[in-house]
């Protein structure tokens, strides 16, 4: 009997959650975080970026309407190619790539590296983490800079309800919530229901502290690493909204 993919490897899932990943208020933002990303890492004028689990590619779109060369990386292929129509019809010429992240490495190619919107954490083994963060610092050039932005364990454990419930675009959504490995993982249990039809998911997500994540970029040779609590670049303290790790190559 063949092995089930892990819940990240499963089209079905990310098909299923794409309408409420990228809801008209998350694509409506892009323009705002794409403008403070630009203002935090204080990107030079033509940079190479690389959107690395771009999704529907709604930053790489904007970040390519202010004049960046930017390729944008995703494992799922329904959601590349949306991009790749989105990128036609408004005359972008943005580089989209199916790609699984750990795969993903293009030695001193980049001047910028983003991963947005808790995008990190998937894997069972911590070292793919290490992986991706590995080929990450390779992939970009001197000076270069990695942005995480991610959900910190301090956040989670602030802000943790087991259980809630949300209505979107004719699905709703049942989240029930459990902490495991001693704050290590989120595991999550997704029921969403879709007229008569119940479909269930079970994910499960490394959280890391920003101690851990800080420490991670350093350990893979990221010589200056920078936390943040928003993307404004805010003190990441008690009234932090998100936590996000800069490192300089």
């Amino acid at each position: 009997m063949k092995e089930q993919e892990p819940w990240h490897g499963q089209d079905a899932f990310w098909e299923l959650f794409g309408p409420v990943l990228f809801n008209p208020q998350r694509q409506a933002s892009a323009a705002a975080e794409v403008e403070k990303i630009e203002k935090l890492l204080q990107i030079e004028e033509h940079a190479k970026i690389l959107d690395l689990c771009c999704g529907n590619g709604r930053h790489s779109l904007e970040l390519s309407e202010r004049g960046f060369d930017v390729t944008g990386v995703d494992r799922t292929a329904a959601y590349i190619e949306r991009a790749r129509v989105e990128a036609e019809r408004r005359g972008l010429d943005v580089v989209f790539v199916v790609e699984d992240m750990r795969e993903c490495c293009a030695p001193n190619s980049f001047d910028i590296v983003m991963n947005l919107f808790g995008s990190f954490g998937y894997f069972e083994d911590p070292e793919d983490d290490r992986r991706v963060v590995e080929n990450m610092y390779a992939s970009l050039r001197p000076g270069g800079r990695f942005l995480i932005e991610t959900m910190g364990k301090e956040i989670l454990s602030r802000d943790f309800q087991t259980r809630d419930w949300d209505e979107q675009g004719g699905l709703l959504i049942l989240s029930e919530k459990t902490v495991g490995q001693n704050w290590g993982r989120i595991e999550t249990r997704w029921i969403v229901i879709r007229g008569t039809e119940r479909i269930e998911h079970r994910v499960s997500v490394r959280s890391y502290s920003a101690v851990e994540l800080s420490s991670l970029l350093a350990a893979c040779g990221f010589p200056v690493v920078q936390v943040f609590g928003s993307l404004d670049g805010t003190e990441y303290d008690q009234a932090a909204q998100r936590l996000v790790v800069v490192g300089r190559k």
